[in-house]
């Protein structure tokens, strides 16, 4: 073992980027300048994370509330609108809530709990517990949620999600009702016209629904899914992905990031010799331990990547070889057979003892999260990640 440095994750500065700039250029001119200033030497197989931010930013890919609204009335017509499991964030759905409203002549919206599927409380476990509810079981109207639970505010913005979302539809001229449940289905009991707002459970909940005779479901994955009246749109995703840029208009996840990725991928190499990955990074994939919130609120974690990328890693646990097959050994010796060991390791260990404890996940989501985390959400300025060393281990030198 010579080397005593392993995988490196960097923030790189770029400008900020707005509509039209040619992002290919603006990621490697930014690139090339920080591996000049910091005396970087590159390798094949570095990896290069854009946020999807940027990305959709330069493609100028934006709708605004009207947009939404003229979608919603083209696909719903007057129907009272079902609008079940809308995650709690104003910077995800308050904008997109606004724009339905505008749409709809009335919407049911059906909140879970006690929290939405990223983890967003609007009660605890624990005053279900002392209300006797089972969540699975009962369905509230507004006054039993409030006669029992009263005002729960969010414990990191303060927000009373109830209130707040109630107010967007009821100040778009839409009327309202609320109700709380879990199941799909029970929306069904008040119209037979449903919108999910799911994100990562939206398929189970279209299938229930359909298989229940429900007439019309669609998906927040379903709306702008082509361009109204010149808006942005995605073809994929449709609002999902999607958040607040103003108080009428919302950013769309990026359109051809595959695309993008392969462009950038080959910039780089034109200009630097070096075959490098390239992935269009939205939400990292942990959850937060204090707050109990899951961070990924994107349909996926990268909507486009290099080829490099795809696949599981395919590990080895350090610790459990030091104390099975090499628990005798130590010094020079532990390293060599580890080295030796490692380098001549099965190319498909998925199962195996040796890899008990790793983390089988798909790589994309992996280093997707660590540019997440490394590019943090605020003030840095570093919308471009540069890793080095991720595919290295304890037998490269």
């Amino acid at each position: 073992m010579s080397r005593t440095v392993g995988a490196v994750s960097r923030g790189i500065r770029t400008p900020i980027i707005r509509e039209g700039d040619d992002l290919v250029n603006v990621v490697t001119k930014s690139l090339l300048e920080a591996f000049k200033e910091e005396n970087i030497t590159l390798h094949d197989r570095d990896i290069i994370g854009v946020t999807e931010a940027v990305v959709a930013r330069a493609q100028g890919n934006y709708a605004s509330c009207d947009d939404i609204a003229a979608d919603i009335k083209a696909k719903f017509g007057e129907n009272t609108i079902g609008l079940i499991f809308p995650i709690l964030s104003r910077n995800r759905f308050s904008i997109v809530l606004k724009g339905i409203a505008r749409g709809a002549k009335k919407i049911v919206l059906m909140l879970s709990y006690p929290s939405d599927e990223v983890g967003n409380h609007l009660v605890s476990l624990e005053q279900l517990d002392e209300k006797g509810i089972n969540p699975w079981d009962t369905i509230m109207d507004e006054k039993m949620y409030r006669d029992n639970f009263g005002k729960n505010p969010h414990p990191f913005t303060q927000v009373d999600y109830v209130e707040f979302y109630k107010n967007l539809i009821i100040e778009e001229n839409c009327e309202v009702e609320v109700i709380f449940a879990n199941r799909a289905t029970d929306i069904l009991g008040y119209t037979d016209t449903v919108l999910c707002a799911d994100i990562h459970s939206r398929a189970r909940s279209k299938r229930l629904l359909k298989s229940a005779g429900a007439k019309l479901v669609l998906g927040l994955d379903d709306i702008l899914t082509e361009s109204v009246n010149g808006s942005g749109f995605n073809a994929d995703y449709g609002l999902l992905g999607s958040n607040k840029a103003t108080e009428e208009t919302i950013k769309l996840f990026p359109r051809n990031s595959k695309e993008f990725s392969l462009n950038l991928q080959e910039n780089i190499l034109k200009e630097t010799g070096k075959k490098m990955e390239v992935l269009v990074y939205g939400d990292g994939a942990f959850k937060d331990p204090q707050g109990k919130i899951w961070e990924l609120a994107d349909p996926v974690v990268s909507p486009g990547h290099t080829d490099g990328l795809i696949g599981l890693p395919n590990e080895l646990k350090l610790k459990y070889l030091a104390d099975n097959q090499f628990a005798e050994l130590k010094g020079e010796e532990l390293t060599k057979a580890m080295t030796e060991y490692i380098a001549n390791k099965n190319k498909d260990l998925m199962g195996s003892m040796e890899s008990q404890g790793t983390t089988p996940r798909q790589l994309t989501d992996l280093i997707g999260s660590l540019c997440d985390l490394t590019s943090g959400s605020g003030d840095k300025g570093t919308p471009v990640i540069f890793i080095q060393g991720y595919f290295d281990n304890y037998a490269n030198d």
